[in-house]
């Protein structure tokens, strides 16, 4: 696909160090067994790219996270706008989904270590704020440009089990989105200042085995593109709810570096061909040769000046029936007390079992509190404007069909469909998934009905941004 170019834009970018520290307590699996992470097998970041139009200016931050509550959402992005200046409504704060960082967000299932987990979380507003505040002291003149391709590291991971029940692995045989988005911000003189990679996978290549922490595939992708393109590197997660590698749930640590190896040379190959300096070719002599060749004359070519805007809502989500919060807090109180017994007791592998059944009832017990008693939720979209690329954001987990009735359907260019930004945990499946059923259905707080809702108020920001 041709490449889109702009330009009359300012972006700065920063970065901050988010690993924690030996012993915080890891998060992610409810198959796990041991409560505490080892030292990181790479660092794992917090980037920040301040765009800048006019009196315009938003912020974009990339975090290795699997994510966080509205709480803490709410304090990081408290803490971005009081040190920026820039409104919490032209704040973007996306996570990467890691499995395989700190438990950031189910606290109260933490056996051991609870201080630490609650210590890193404290850190976090502070630190990602910096990282934004130093993008805003590096502003400069930038061009900008976009490319789409595919990557084959993700799979569809809803598998049907020999019992017919709809499980979590890696479905060859259905649909999946291998779409890959790049985005690229030279500085005047064509040096690349930063990328934007965009796909859609969910980051569970290592386990419930590994105690090591990690962004998983998406840190090294990032470090491969930054060595081949230079520039700061930048992860956005696509609509991944029902997208995961093609292989995964391992202990062996090598296979998310090689996966992750793979999508940034893909990623970095397109990034190498946009051009955000074109020129036009003008003939000017014949050169006498053994074959007479053509002299041409090079002149940059005039830049449109891009729109760059932003739009923010909470879109009115339909829920679904749920169970009531008092019938499920005795049974969680009863499994939880069961998961710290086996644990004393050293019985493990019947830990794991129960532990299973106390995080499935955690996540319908947070359902219960948050939605048990609403019809319909506000639920958080942004939609940013590039020129003639489009960046779509919701919170919680889209599947991959919203993401591309939404791509399919817009009048941009370029459009790159996210789930895991600014809070909120939470599966949004498409209408098939209701009926074959599984794990994203059953954790679910929303009705059949919200992914028409999402594709079409997303649609119809889009078109609001697009008329400017």
């Amino acid at each position: 696909m041709r490449a889109a170019i702009n330009t009359g834009l300012r972006a700065g970018v920063g970065r901050c160090d988010i690993t924690p520290a030996p012993g915080t307590p890891q998060g992610g699996w409810g198959a796990q067994t041991h409560q505490r992470g080892l030292e990181a097998d790479m660092p794992m970041y917090a980037s920040a790219i301040v765009l800048e139009q006019g009196d315009t200016r938003v912020l974009i931050v990339d975090a290795d996270a699997i994510g966080f509550n509205a709480e803490w959402t709410e304090k990081i992005l408290a803490a971005l706008a009081e040190l920026t200046g820039i409104p919490k409504a032209n704040i973007r704060f996306s996570c990467t989904h890691t499995h395989a960082g700190p438990n950031t967000f189910r606290l109260e299932n933490i056996l051991e270590g609870r201080d630490m987990a609650q210590n890193y979380l404290e850190s976090l507003p502070a630190r990602i704020a910096g990282a934004a505040w130093c993008a805003m002291k590096a502003m400069v003149d930038v061009r900008v440009g976009a490319k789409t391709g595919a990557s084959y590291i993700n799979r569809n991971r809803r598998v049907f089990a020999p019992d017919g029940e709809c499980i979590v692995g890696v479905n060859d045989e259905a649909t999946a989105d291998h779409s890959l988005g790049a985005i690229r911000f030279d500085r005047e003189d064509g040096t690349c200042l930063a990328s934007i990679v965009h796909y859609a996978c969910h980051p569970t290549i290592c386990g419930w085995q590994n105690i090591r922490f990690t962004p998983d595939y998406p840190g090294p992708m990032r470090e491969t593109v930054e060595r081949e393109i230079s520039g700061m590197c930048f992860f956005l997660q696509g609509a991944a709810g029902d997208l995961g590698p093609r292989k995964g749930f391992t202990g062996d640590l090598n296979v998310y570096r090689k996966l992750g190896h793979e999508l940034g040379l893909a990623a970095a190959a397109m990034l190498a061909e946009i051009d955000t300096h074109p020129e036009q070719a003008t003939y000017r002599a014949t050169v006498p040769s053994g074959a007479n060749i053509a002299e041409y004359s090079y002149a940059p070519l005039a830049q449109a000046v891009p729109v760059t805007a932003m739009i923010s809502r909470g879109v009115s989500l339909p829920t679904r029936k749920l169970e009531s919060e008092a019938e499920i807090a005795e049974k969680l109180s009863q499994l939880r007390a069961e998961v710290q017994d086996l644990r004393t007791k050293g019985n493990l592998e019947q830990m794991r079992r129960v532990q299973a059944r106390a995080t499935q009832m955690g996540w319908r017990f947070q359902n219960a509190q948050l939605y048990g008693s609403v019809s319909h939720v506000a639920w958080p979209v942004q939609v940013i404007r590039i020129g003639d690329i489009a960046l779509v954001s919701t919170a919680g987990e889209p599947f991959s069909s919203i993401g591309e009735r939404i791509r399919k359907q817009s009048l941009f260019s370029f459009t790159f469909v996210s789930g895991y930004s600014n809070g909120g945990f939470g599966y949004i499946p498409d209408r098939q998934a209701y009926v074959e059923g599984g794990y994203e259905v059953a954790a679910t707080p929303f009705s059949p009905d919200a992914a028409d809702v999402l594709v079409q108020e997303c649609l119809h920001m889009l078109h609001e941004l697009f008329e400017q």
